[in-house]
């Protein structure tokens, strides 16, 4: 399994970072996304100190480690320098942080994220046709959630993807110990959302693609 969108100590999840990766490793994890909630005010630490700890465990366990964060709660108008800035600062990845139904997310996120070229637009509840079609053609990956309240729109977000190609990916929204999917769990929460089980192949393999992007010199 890969899984690109998890939290730690270093935001609101409740383990260490050796810790998630011991425990998604022994579940047969081969790849594991740090994506910590991150604005302007703590970018700056916590990205340098995901990528010395990612780059240090990687050379002394099975599991690849990446070092990414999710943006989260940022102003619309902000999206694009904050990106810019995760990526100068070692993030091999960006997680936006979408419209889920479920907080007060700003209107204009889903829009200004995908403009931005995140790599995953995570959560996006009530997507539009116009943020879907941008996402196909920014090559931006959807979410669909295995996290309880996010995962209320999973059957929007699948139904519009799919009427324009857009490309998907299925991670967990990790905070705490069980929160980590086995592929039986990930295919019951694919099909959940109206999908085929064979899309779960698709979703993992759109996130492999990722993951190659990101070891590209």
């Amino acid at each position: 399994m890969i899984d690109l969108h998890t939290h730690t100590l270093v935001s609101d999840g409740v383990l260490l970072p050796s810790e998630l990766a011991r425990r998604a490793e022994f579940i047969g994890y081969s790849v594991l996304g740090l994506a910590d909630h991150m604005d302007d005010s703590n970018l700056e630490e916590a990205i340098p100190r995901l990528v010395k700890w990612a780059e240090k465990l990687n050379r002394h366990s099975s599991i690849k480690v990446l070092p990414g964060c999710e943006l989260t709660h940022v102003p619309p108008t902000l999206f694009e320098d904050l990106t810019k800035k995760a990526r100068d600062l070692g993030a091999v990845f960006v997680v936006a942080h979408g419209e889920t139904p479920v907080e007060p997310v700003a209107p204009g996120t889903n829009l200004a994220a995908i403009r931005a070229g995140v790599d995953i637009l995570a959560h996006p509840g009530l997507i539009t046709a116009e943020e879907v079609a941008l996402a196909a053609e920014k090559g931006v990956l959807l979410e669909i959630t295995c996290r309880k309240g996010h995962s209320l729109t999973n059957g929007h977000v699948a139904r519009m993807a799919r009427s324009v190609s857009a490309k998907m990916v299925i991670n967990t929204d990790h905070h705490a110990p069980g929160d980590l999917m086995t592929a039986e769990f990930a295919r019951t929460v694919v099909i959940g959302a109206g999908l085929d089980a064979e899309d779960l192949d698709i979703m993992q393999a759109n996130a492999r693609s990722l993951v190659a992007r990101t070891s590209s010199p």
